[in-house]
């Protein structure tokens, strides 16, 4: 069994984005894994493993448009099944 089971994706198109400030605010926040914001000022690309992904949506939808979301159940596709 994962310890954090939904694999969370998606972008946030803003302005003044800091990834450095986002990445700080998901490990003060957050409980997950395998976090990665990377992007520039206008864009921002989240990869992040947890047990809550509403709770990362609502963040980050607070920053700016969020869009191709995709979050995934890690343990659904370990058993071969659609995540």
């Amino acid at each position: 069994m994962l310890e954090y089971k939904y694999d969370t994706q998606l972008l946030i198109e803003g302005k003044n984005l800091d990834e450095d400030e986002i990445y700080d605010y998901f490990i003060s926040n957050f409980k997950g894994d395998c976090l990665l914001a990377v992007g520039d000022e206008d864009l921002i690309k989240i990869h992040f493993h947890t047990n809550e992904p509403w709770k990362v949506l609502e963040y980050c939808s607070s920053l700016g448009d969020i869009f191709d979301i995709v979050i995934e159940d890690m343990e659904r596709q370990a058993k071969g099944l659609k995540g």
